[in-house]
């Protein structure tokens, strides 16, 4: 493959991708302190190993979230979203709209059927779940009653989703950004009030699904305001909805291999009593470099990369993978490097209060070094997984995914029992750059994307850049007990010393990571400055209101 450096990128375009990543990121960055303040409060009032409540209702949160992120962030969106934008571009907005409604009407109808049918199985797909909470009968029955109140989360996202992925297609990122962070506030709002667990619980459990109807409804008002005009219809399965749902079933599987894998992960730690708290207390923090990273650049290169191939644009597809990938690991690799270099200072930091004790921030943290070493391959499925999509190919991913699956069950029950718990997150990690080995090998021998000789040498730069950032905080941790003792007794706005300490650490962190950067050249000043400059005739970048 040719070298085509990425200057060579229209301006327009390249600043496009990337303004909108920023976008989409930032809002994300917002929602995403909120979820850690509202995991903050619901880990103290729930705790982990002590409780029933906190297995309980971490159980009742993973089921809708495991169909949310296969139907609604994964296989329906890279189905819709590329048909959506090109029937906007070639036929206008009549014809996108009603194909939107029509599939508005095959996704209700889908995932509602999903959800009655698991609350009325939920007692034995939860023996199959939670096996371990057998000997349980208390925490056993909680955790069905809790998880049949948030199952029907799961068709209100799928509604969500689908106007959010029209605003995705016209450019308009500002709602799709925002309204994750109606969950957070409407659960912040429920469990504040309460202190006894089981309550806490309940009231978590029912805030997602209020939280889930106002999710719908805000997108559905933002992709009215951004000029949809789609309607419910009756259920009509025409040619375009059998096309959308053939190519929506192996990307049920190609665009959740991670999840699937977490899933297998929760269903041996329902052996260990709070280990599902544990991986939800490491999933927080490894999930904000995925959504602020790999989700975030993957919803803007996905319609860019559409339109790019049906233009026949290889240029440009080439420029904005390479682009994509680099700024993505420029990001995820540093990511990587804190939470391998001070995983338990992180945990402790954050989460050890109330129910919730050092000895449970332990255990997170030993999960959160293995679940670190993932982050850049989390990142990098989702910027891949795009360049598939985008030519209407589901089937790679999706066997690729099947290999990442079964990967992480040989390894993940291999590991568990020999190792112990953080076997798991070890095999999640692996199976997962398992996946990007295959994805990166394939798309170079179909001649569809083979990093350019620049990339490769800015990749190499970022991971230098990484490895002297984790080195700085990994020394920071190492000399904790010296960094909180001048503030012994301390506190601020609730904050004590080892709060203040851990957020000045990661923050000088975040601050040594672009000056070695900028030094090894992994980005320079002026590429960072241009990425992300609105430039005359920048078409793709995003609107910022929603008129």
């Amino acid at each position: 493959m040719t070298d085509t450096p990425s200057t060579a990128e229209p301006p327009a375009k390249r600043s496009g991708l990337l303004r909108s990543s920023a976008i989409y990121s930032g809002l994300t960055l917002v929602s995403r302190f909120l979820g850690l303040a509202r995991d903050l409060v619901i880990t103290a009032r729930l705790g982990a190993s002590q409780t029933i409540a906190a297995d309980a209702y971490y159980t009742a949160l993973t089921f809708p979230n495991l169909f949310r992120r296969m139907f609604a962030e994964g296989a329906f969106a890279a189905a819709f979203v590329p048909d959506y934008a090109r029937r906007l571009e070639a036929e206008g907005k009549e014809s996108a709209d009603r194909f939107a409604a029509d599939a508005l009407a095959t996704m209700a109808a889908i995932t509602i059927a999903i959800t009655v049918a698991c609350q009325l199985a939920m007692p034995w797909l939860m023996r199959v779940y939670s096996y371990g909470f057998l000997s349980n009968p208390e925490k056993f029955k909680l955790a069905v009653v809790l998880t049949q109140i948030t199952m029907p989360y799961l068709p209100c996202m799928v509604i969500a989703a689908l106007f959010a992925g029209t605003l995705q297609a016209r450019g308009r990122f500002i709602i799709y950004g925002f309204y994750p962070t109606l969950l957070n506030v409407v659960m912040l709002a429920a469990v504040l009030p309460q202190h006894d667990p089981t309550q806490a619980a309940f009231a978590a459990s029912w805030g997602v699904l209020v939280a889930g109807v106002s999710q719908a409804g805000l997108c559905w008002w933002g992709a009215h305001r951004a000029g949809a005009r789609i309607h419910p219809r009756h259920l009509k399965l025409t040619t375009d909805m059998k096309g959308m749902l053939r190519r929506m079933v192996p990307g049920v599987i190609a665009s959740s291999a991670t999840q699937i894998n977490l899933f297998i992960s929760a269903m041996l730690a329902s052996q260990v009593a709070g280990m599902r708290v544990w991986l939800n207390v490491a999933e927080r923090f490894y999930q904000l470099p995925l959504s602020l990273v790999g989700v975030a650049i993957g919803v803007a290169l996905l319609p860019r990369l559409a339109t790019s191939i049906q233009r026949s644009d290889h240029d440009d597809t080439q420029g904005a993978m390479d682009q994509a990938v680099v700024f993505g690991l420029a990001l995820s690799l540093p990511a990587a490097a804190a939470l391998m270099g001070m995983p338990v200072y992180l945990t402790d930091g954050f989460f050890a209060r109330g129910a919730f004790t050092s000895a449970d921030a332990a255990n997170a943290g030993k999960l959160l070094f293995h679940y670190g070493w993932g982050v850049p391959a989390f990142v990098l499925i989702k910027i891949l997984q795009p360049a598939f999509f985008a030519r209407g190919d589901t089937r790679t991913p999706m066997t690729y995914s099947l290999v990442s699956v079964a990967v992480n069950i040989v390894l993940g029950v291999a590991l568990f029992f020999t190792l112990g718990f953080e076997g798991i997150a070890l095999a999640t990690a692996a199976a997962s750059w398992i996946t990007v080995l295959q994805m990166v090998v394939r798309l170079r021998l179909k001649g569809h994307w083979s990093p350019s000789s620049r990339a490769i040498g800015k990749m190499i730069r970022v991971l230098a850049a990484s490895v002297g950032m984790g080195l700085f905080v990994a020394t920071a941790s190492h000399f904790r007990p010296a960094l909180e003792a001048p503030l012994a007794g301390f506190h601020l706005i609730g904050l004590g010393a080892k709060e203040i300490t851990v957020l000045l650490v990661s923050l000088a962190g975040a601050a040594v990571y672009p000056v070695l950067l900028f030094a090894f050249g992994g980005v320079t000043p002026a590429e960072a400055r241009a990425a992300f400059r609105r430039r005359k005739g920048d078409v793709a970048a995003p609107s910022a209101d929603l008129s």
